[in-house]
């Protein structure tokens, strides 16, 4: 199996626009964050998590030419925004739970009805729950967190795990989660925040898993220096970034 992470970035991207700071000025390719997403690639299948609005951009960028499947994550727009851009690449197959596939319908409902707008992307949803599920013949484990007050799904697919958007987790869904070779967990910034984890709070949830690797994703400029950050902490826990591809 391969993760690349297409983005790592939080909802404003980085650098953010208008902002003057060290990080936004960066010169360093690390320091520059699209939306996050990551694509799955087992076998023949390429399975990709969310589906922002800079999903054109990370398309063309790491040539993606076919998918078999999408993952959503949650309704958000930072996480669904760039399904539009999904045409090219024929009928989408999107997993998403119930709440979810209502706000793609009611965003996008030219794609959906015995009108459907001509050229307008081919999409065939499927109602996903806490329940395992399929894609091709890859099982997905969702797990279900906490974004503040609103339900969301992490994935696991064998030894990997991605959640992003989580302020907390239930304990019955970190027992869903033992024995990961990687972890991807949101890290949005030093300082504490009202629906997403700190890197504080990010390292503690990180212990209570134990995976063997863990990737922070989801960041914003707040947290600084991609190189500097990671030289504070530990081996085998490190901020991802754009382009990063790992191996399991």
């Amino acid at each position: 199996m391969d993760i690349l992470f297409l983005g790592t970035g939080t909802s404003t991207g980085v650098p953010e626009i208008g902002c003057k700071c060290e990080t936004c000025l960066s010169t360093d390719i690390k320091d520059k964050r699209l939306r996050a997403s990551v694509l799955i690639r087992e076998g023949e299948s390429q399975i990709l998590i969310d589906a922002g609005p800079d999903l054109r951009q990370q398309i063309l960028t790491y040539k993606i030419d076919k998918l078999s499947g999408v993952l959503i994550t949650h309704e958000h727009y930072d996480h669904i925004g760039g399904i539009d851009d999904l045409r090219p690449l024929g009928k989408s197959q999107i997993y998403a739970e119930k709440k979810v596939c209502e706000v793609i319908q009611k965003n996008m409902p030219y794609c959906f009805g015995e009108k459907r707008y001509p050229g307008s992307p081919i999409i065939e949803l499927h109602e996903i729950t806490d329940k395992p599920f399929y894609v091709n013949n890859i099982e997905i484990q969702p797990i279900r967190v906490m974004h503040a007050r609103l339900p969301i799904f992490g994935f696991r697919v064998g030894n990997f795990a991605y959640l992003t958007d989580v302020k907390t987790i239930e304990e019955s869904s970190i027992e869903k989660l033992r024995n990961l070779d990687i972890l991807v967990l949101n890290a949005l910034r030093p300082a504490p925040h009202m629906s997403h984890i700190s890197l504080s709070e990010a390292l503690e949830i990180t212990k209570k898993i134990g995976a063997k690797k863990t990737f922070f994703t989801h960041m914003n400029h707040h947290m600084g220096f991609h190189n500097l950050v990671n030289q504070q902490l530990p081996e085998n826990i490190q901020l991802a970034y754009d382009g990063l591809e790992l191996k399991l």
